[in-house]
């Protein structure tokens, strides 16, 4: 045994020093906080988005327009993804729950079906909206349109 391989008993040394105990603890005072300002002080806490005085982000960007806050938002899914899932899947009828299941759209999505691509399979379409180019080549095709 050396001099340089003693080591304190487990347990018995603290790491974390006690803040705000006093003078003798060396973290006594202020306590770490320093000297004044807000963040000294009990009860501090910085508002959302505040960058130190700098002007914050949410007021330097430029505001224009309107958000209708009643915007119905639709999950959109075309007819060539449609003519895919039928064509791997042999399915005759297509409902909300078969693109929920097969990954295509989110259980709480509203769906619209739009007319990009072609549909050779005779399916029959249940959806929440549907474009006028997409039920009519449903409807061509041989299929169904069913609005929910």
């Amino acid at each position: 045994m050396k001099l340089n391989s003693l080591n304190p008993a487990k347990g018995s040394v603290k790491t974390k020093k006690r803040i705000g105990r006093g003078q003798g603890s060396g973290k006594g005072g202020t306590s770490t906080r320093g000297h004044k300002g807000a963040k000294s002080r009990s009860g501090y806490s910085k508002k959302l988005g505040f960058e130190g005085g700098q002007m914050p982000l949410q007021r330097r960007v430029p505001k224009f327009g309107f958000t209708n806050p009643n915007r119905v938002s639709f999950k959109a899914i075309n007819l060539d993804t449609l003519e895919k899932l039928a064509a791997e899947s042999k399915l005759n009828d297509i409902t909300v729950e078969t693109l929920v299941s097969n990954g295509l759209a989110g259980k709480n999505d509203l769906i619209k079906i739009l007319g990009r691509g072609e549909l050779k399979s005779k399916v029959n379409v249940s959806a929440h909206a549907f474009s006028a180019t997409a039920s009519k080549a449903i409807e061509e095709a041989g299929g169904t349109v069913t609005q929910l």
